[in-house]
């Protein structure tokens, strides 16, 4: 303050800085007084910074040097303190100054919140590409936000206008000019163009709210306007004038009066004359309104054809042509009125009649009803019988099948005559899969005169799922036939079966002691499985009663001697007379209990398990078999079923072919020494 002084004005100061404050204050009045006249003899005046930076941040700070350069005392007063020297006289006489409570503050988001100004607006859009309208009028609502500033156009939406309706402009500050500026509410009134984003908007009214805020501004209101409508919206709201039929004679009178009205006929396209040609069902439609005609195919499901309903398009079809010049070529384009002479009518069409449309002859055989109806009103015509066009089915010409030639089964072969591509024939697929995995297996013999041939034994496999049999041939050492596979699963044919109607073997034709001859060999049934006989019992009703018993009269003398066995002696009482035989049997001399087996197997050539009591008996005695021991004799008993049959399968038990190891040693030694 003391460098804004010039002249006399810094003496007013200090005489009445000095006559006012108390001595401290005086005295510090001094000091800057005397600063004062040194600043009054300096040649430099420039001011130091005060301006500083730290942590990046900008920030004041007291000066540290005075202008020119001058160091400022350490105890200096700021400028907040100088201030306050200006009003500190007025505060020590009347007291400390009561400030006013500060104005109540209200933001301007929170006074004008949810107060819009809503205005009527109008624009007009050119139309280029409608013959009916060259421009159209669309309504709109103007919408101005008094929180933001901000403005929104939105357009009622009209149902069927056919235009995307709804918000026009979202909700932001709509610029005003290219400087920067912004629409405000002030810049809005009744009765103004209203140019935003290229397009001018008509303002003719407002609402009641709207009206008030802008008076309240001080803002002149215009009169509002009539809001203009769409001439289009207009003209398509208006009721739609009917047609009225003229009384006399018109042109149009004809379309007025069979508009809609159509004579249907069913016809028939013979084609036939043609390559690959077929008779083809159609339907004529005769247009009564402008006299065309149309032709459709009726397709059916699968019948090879391309799916074009349409064989010929509507069109009027000439029936009768002028008499053309030779030159003139035959091939045109179209067809001019000039040229034809008379043309297809209602009266050139009818049930019977056969009529010839674009080169194509049609046979009419039937019509409907509004047809019927129109020829008995019009040409009084009462007779519609149908015409019959159905074709007589072609008499079936009786298969003959070829007789059988020997190759395959009869029923494959017969599939070559069936179809042109053979398939397998059909198998019953149920029957498989209740018997899969059920064979019926029996020994069987051949019935041949070489002598060799006569001890040969075959098992013969009945396969229940499918009938087919396999024969296979146990190989048998030394005995000089290749056994194995004898006959592959196959059908076999019974002795005097046809061709045409072949018997195959079945599961009821297989019996002990029955002869099945297979391709010219015949075989004897000789024994069967047990499985057979459990089979054949638990389904005896599918049998015949002669099968069932030949089977059970063969496994009967088993079943008894089984019988016998178990309800003698105990199966206890049995295993321990095993054992003190064997303890006998090893204090005796040592001999080949493998070799006894296959003797016993050998002389059993039915494979029953029995043998004579006589042969029995000698076997024993060739093998040197102690038989005069109690316990051997106890054995036999047990093993015997009668008087005559041992079960010598029972009495090996107690001879295991490990019973004397030392015995087969031996043998084999003496076997070596020999080869």
């Amino acid at each position: 303050m003391l460098g804004m002084c010039v002249g006399g004005d810094i003496l007013d100061i200090a005489l009445y800085y000095f006559f006012v404050f108390p001595v401290a204050v005086s005295a510090k009045f001094m000091q800057y007084f005397d600063s004062w006249v040194s600043f009054q003899q300096k040649t430099s005046f420039h001011r130091s910074q005060t301006l500083d930076f730290k942590n990046g941040y900008a920030f004041f700070r007291l000066p540290r040097e005075g202008i020119g350069g001058e160091a400022l005392f350490a105890n200096q007063l700021s400028q907040d303190e100088l201030d306050d020297l200006c009003t500190k006289g007025t505060t020590l006489t009347y007291g400390q100054v009561k400030k006013p409570a500060p104005s109540l503050f209200t933001p301007a988001f929170v006074t004008y919140d949810k107060k819009v100004l809503k205005f009527d607006a109008y624009f007009m859009e050119e139309v280029a590409s409608s013959p009916e309208e060259n421009y159209r009028i669309r309504q709109v609502g103007l919408y101005y936000y008094l929180e933001d500033d901000s403005m929104c156009i939105i357009e009622p939406k009209v149902k069927n206008s056919g235009l995307l309706q709804g918000k026009l402009m979202k909700r932001h500050r709509v610029p005003k000019n290219e400087h920067g500026d912004y629409y405000h509410w002030r810049d809005l009134n009744l009765g103004i163009d209203l140019t935003i984003y290229g397009r001018t908007y008509r303002l003719v009214n407002c609402d009641c709210f709207t009206k008030v805020f802008l008076e309240s501004q001080g803002i002149e209101v215009n009169p509002p306007e009539e809001l203009v409508s769409d001439p289009y919206t207009e003209q398509r709201r208006a009721p739609l004038q009917k047609h009225i039929v003229p009384a006399g004679p018109d042109p149009f009178r004809q379309f007025l009066t069979y508009d809609t009205k159509v004579l249907r006929f069913y016809a028939i396209w013979d084609d036939t004359n043609c390559a690959f040609g077929d008779h083809h069902p159609c339907i004529i439609h005769y247009f009564l309104a402008d006299d065309t005609v149309e032709v459709r195919e009726i397709h059916k499901r699968n019948d090879g054809r391309d799916p074009f309903p349409v064989l010929m398009r509507r069109q009027r079809l000439p029936k009768i042509f002028v008499d053309k010049n030779k030159n003139f070529p035959s091939c045109v384009l179209e067809i001019t009125d000039h040229e034809v002479q008379e043309w297809y009518s209602p009266k050139d069409f009818g049930i019977g009649k056969t009529v010839t449309l674009l080169g194509r002859t049609f046979l009419i055989y039937d019509c409907d009803k509004f047809t019927q109806d129109f020829y008995r009103e019009k040409y009084g015509i009462t007779d519609f019988q149908p015409v019959d066009v159905n074709e007589k089915p072609l008499e079936k010409v009786p298969q003959v099948i070829p007789p059988y030639n020997g190759f395959g089964i009869p029923e494959d072969s017969l599939q070559n005559c069936l179809s042109l591509v053979p398939k397998p024939p059909r198998k019953d697929i149920i029957k498989m899969l209740e018997n899969n995995l059920k064979v019926l297996r029996y020994q069987v013999a051949l019935e041949s005169p070489v002598p060799e041939d006569k001890k040969r034994r075959f098992i013969l496999s009945y396969f229940l799922s499918d009938d087919t049999i396999s024969i296979y041939e146990p190989p048998i050492k030394n005995s000089g036939i290749l056994g194995g596979k004898y006959l592959k699963r196959t059908k076999v044919t019974k002795p005097g079966s046809t061709p045409e109607n072949p018997m195959y073997y079945e599961a009821s034709d297989f019996t002990i002691g029955s002869t099945v001859e297979v391709f010219g060999h015949r075989f004897v049934i000789m024994d069967a499985d047990e499985y057979v006989l459990n089979y054949l019992e638990r389904n005896a009703e599918s049998f015949p009663a002669a099968t069932v018993q030949s089977i059970r009269d063969h496994f009967f003398p088993r079943k008894v001697v089984v019988e016998t066995t178990s309800s003698g002696i105990p199966k206890k009482d049995l295993d321990d007379l095993i054992v003190e035989v064997q303890k006998e049997l090893k204090l005796q001399e040592p001999f080949n209990t493998r070799q006894f087996h296959e003797a016993f197997h050998h002389f059993d050539q039915e494979g029953s398990g029995f043998l004579d009591k006589t042969r029995f008996l000698n076997i024993c005695d060739r093998f040197h078999v102690p038989t005069n021991t109690i316990l051997l004799k106890k054995l036999i008993d047990y093993c015997s079923c009668d008087e005559d049959k041992v079960n010598y399968r029972e009495f090996l038990l107690a001879f295991p072919s490990n019973l004397f190891p030392e015995a087969e040693g031996q043998d084999q030694q003496l076997n070596s020494q020999l080869t």
